[in-house]
Order: structure tokens, then sequence, then C-alpha cells
């Protein structure tokens, strides 16, 4: 299928960027034979920014010379099809192109540094759940007829951004809240304080552990720009840029709102939905799916339907991951149960039972939930009792009744984007699986308390903010 192109594409395509090493000699070197005696090791990343497609298997997929067919023994299109079998995988794989590059960088800068802040920084992102940003990028762009060499090499590496990105706001969002678990392993933050613990007074390693987070999350966002920056873009290198830059924005603009909102007690439902739309449902569904689209040069009318669907199914996400906070279940969301009550997050589910107890002069239930949210000693009984006045409320059943209004509005926008293919019907796949339950029964009239915290070191998929 030929890509959907735009009419009048203005973007021109940039130079190609070169990288920096950690040496000072930028001459160029003749590449020399491998020592027997010495183990072999990865190539280094190509300085216009082609990825080496490997998917989890260890199959490599022909890159691109940059003509639009592929180097080596296939064409672009095979090469997309490599990725096809296994996007997950590829996207690893050029994720491990760039943090083999950034680790040596840090390495030759100081060793320290690179251990214990940039080694983590890198071991967060390898264990990045299940690439879901990145998946919807990478068949947005399919689903919009993209899939020669250079795109397929681009995308892949904005892809890899993707996952930095996401390593940025997890750690800082972690940071923020307070959070011990994260993907059912210690936050970056506890994990350093623990880490040097008894090497001076306890506040002081907790402060240490925190500052190193803010450290932490900057250097994943540098990361992630260096790569947007560095990758051989074409002609959407305009439009992916601009996107790229409204993305980062979009979150700060979101989590300060979170803040303030968490600050102010407030409890308004608009405030809490704008905050959630900036937060999370932009750059987690609608900016991902604006990404692909742009990489395969779509045309006006197809992005906008694309981002109609992200901005409705971003929205349904969000909210699943306010109900998820609270009647998840621990193993499945990598997370502890009930960290929005405690922390006095201003979510739509928390205003809008408030709302409905104060319309039906129901005091026990506003003095329970005015107990609980911000109350950062909240037993787990006392959870209980908030997981009660959410279903007596009705508030948990109409929030359900929302995302499933908001997904199934987001996929009316989406069936009418793009022609029948296997990308589409892969994506739609995506978009339906963002907005479902992980709780531990998803029956809203049925109240269980949570079950305990996941042993430190479990596998859980990737936690939504």
């Amino acid at each position: 299928m030929r890509p959907i192109q735009a009419k009048d594409p203005s973007a021109v395509a940039p130079s190609p960027v070169t990288r920096l090493t950690a040496s000072s000699d930028s001459s160029p070197r003749a590449k020399r034979p491998r020592r027997p005696d010495r183990p072999h090791q990865p190539d280094r990343p190509d300085p216009a920014g082609r990825a080496d497609v490997r998917t989890a298997h260890g199959t490599k997929a022909p890159t691109s010379n940059g003509t639009g067919t592929g180097a080596g023994t296939g064409t672009g299109v095979h090469a997309a099809d490599a990725v096809d079998a296994d996007v997950a995988g590829a996207v690893g794989g050029a994720l491990e192109q760039v943090l083999a590059d950034r680790l040596a960088r840090a390495g030759a800068l100081d060793a320290l540094f690179a251990a214990e802040l940039a080694g983590r920084v890198a071991r967060f992102t390898r264990e990045g759940g299940k690439r879901t940003r990145s998946q919807l990028l990478w068949w947005s762009m399919r689903g919009c007829g993209g899939g020669d060499g250079p795109t397929v090499a681009a995308t892949l590496r904005i892809g890899a951004a993707l996952e930095l990105l996401q390593t940025c706001a997890l750690v800082h969002d972690d940071l923020m809240d307070g959070s011990a678990l994260r993907r059912g392993r210690p936050t970056l933050h506890a994990d350093l304080r623990k880490r040097y613990a008894g090497s001076a007074p306890a506040d002081r390693t907790a402060r240490f552990g925190e500052a190193s987070a803010v450290l932490a999350g900057d250097l994943a966002l540098a990361w992630a720009d260096d790569v947007v920056a560095e990758t051989a873009l074409g002609p959407a290198a305009a439009v992916v840029r601009r996107v790229w830059s409204d993305m980062r924005t979009e979150m700060v603009a979101g989590q300060f709102l979170d803040l303030q909102g968490q600050l102010t007690g407030s409890r308004s439902r608009p405030q809490a939905l704008r905050a959630a739309h900036l937060k999370s449902a932009l750059y987690s569904v609608q900016r991902p799916l604006a990404l692909g689209a742009a990489m395969a040069g779509a045309d006006g009318r197809t992005t906008r339907a694309l981002c109609s669907a992200g901005r409705c199914v971003g929205m349904a996400f969000q909210l699943r991951d306010d109900l998820d906070d609270v009647f998840g279940d621990p193993h499945l969301t990598g997370k502890s149960c009930g960290d929005d009550i405690r922390n006095g997050k201003p979510t739509f589910l928390a205003a809008l039972a408030l709302a409905r107890a104060e319309a039906t002069a129901d005091r026990p239930a506003m003095t329970v939930l005015e107990r609980a949210l911000g109350n950062e000693d909240l037993t787990p009984a006392g959870l209980d009792g908030v997981r009660d006045v959410l279903v007596r409320t009705g508030a948990r059943q109409a929030v359900e009744t929302k995302i499933s209004r908001l997904a199934a509005r987001g996929l009316r926008h989406f069936d009418g984007a793009l022609p029948d293919s296997v990308a589409k019907a892969r994506l739609r796949a995506l978009l339906t699986a963002a907005t479902a339950s992980r709780a531990t029964d998803d029956r809203p009239d049925r109240v269980r308390p949570a079950p305990a915290a996941p042993p430190e070191g479990s596998a859980a998929p990737e936690t939504r903010r």
C-alpha cells in the first residue's frame, strides 16, 4: 500500500547530525580486525541515525542505505516486515544501541557517574514493560503506509526516544508522589536511598536519593532529545520535531496542574480532566499516533482523525489508571494500591465521588473521603472504606461508563481514518487494550481488599502514570 501523502509537504530533510563521541579525537579511523582475545563488541550507532534493527529473538532486519532500499539482503519493505513480527523487540534493539553509546560516553566522563546514575537510567529504561507508546508509533506509521528503509530506521529511533521520555516521566512522577514501587521493583529514588543507607543520617540519604532521581529524569530527557535531534528524519523532520516539542511541554503543564490541585485540595472535575489530558492522555496515546502519521507523511485528514481517536482513547486510558490505582491488582499494575488517595490527587474519580456524596447529603461518605484524601498514613482498612464509598455513590460505575463511551468514540474516529490492513487491525487492538481493567474484580458492585504488594523483582506490565 502506498503511503497516505500530504499534498504539500513543506519540511526539508536536514543534514545528518554528527554524533559526539567520548574521545576528543574526531578523525575517521579504519575499522580494525577484532582480536581473538577480546570479546565481540556491538557496532557503534550509525552517525546518520540508522538503527541496526534486531528483534527480541536476535533476527537482524536490513538497514537502510539512505536511498529507500535496504542494505544487504533485502528491501526496506522486508525490513518493515521483520519489525512487524516483533515491534517491541526491534525498538529494544534500537534502544540498546542508543544506551550503549550513551553509557560509553558517560563512562569516559566519569566512572562513578556512569555506574550509579547513568547505569540506573539505562536499566530502568531497558525494563520498560510492553513499550506501548513506541508500538502505537510504529503501527500508526505502518497503517499510514510507511515502511521504506529510512522510515523504518528513523521510526525505531523515535520509538527509543519515547521510551527514554517515559523513563523521565516515571522517575520524576515517582519522586513527586513519594512512591515506593514501580513495575514491581523499588523506585529509583528508593533504590538509591537504600544503596547509600548507613553512609549518612537517614534524612540526608533520603534527600540524596530524591535529588539524584531529579538528575536521573533530566538525564533520560536529555538522551531522548539527543536521539530525536540526531535522527535523519527526511521530509518528516519539521512535523516530528514540533510534535515532540509540544509533547514535552504538555507533560510538564499537566504535571504542574496535578501538583497544584493536590496542594490546594481542588475537587474540580473539569480541572481534573484537564490535568489528566495534558499529563498523560496526550503523550500516552495521541502524540505517539501523531508521530507515526508524520513519519509516514500522512495527509491532514488522516492525521486529524488519528489524533481525535488518540485524544478519546488517551483520556479513557487515564481514567482507567485512576480506577486501577484504587481497585487494581499490584501484581498487574506493578505498584501499590491507593497512592492517589494517600497523596490527595485531584482525580476525576475522587471529585465525582465527593460531588455525588454532597448532592445526596451522604455525610458518612463525605467524611470517609475527606479523611482519606491526602492522608499518607491511610491504612488498608481505610482504603477499603474509600472503595466502598466509590462503589456506593456510583462514582466507580460512572467512570466505567465514561471510559466505555470515550473508548467507543475514539474507535469510531479511528475506523474512518485508515484503509483496512493488518497494521490497522494491530493498531486497533492496541487502542482497545489501553483501556482494559487490571482490577482484582471487574464487577463494580463488588469490593475486595487490596492484595499484598508484589514481591521485589517480580515482573509486571508497564504501568500508567
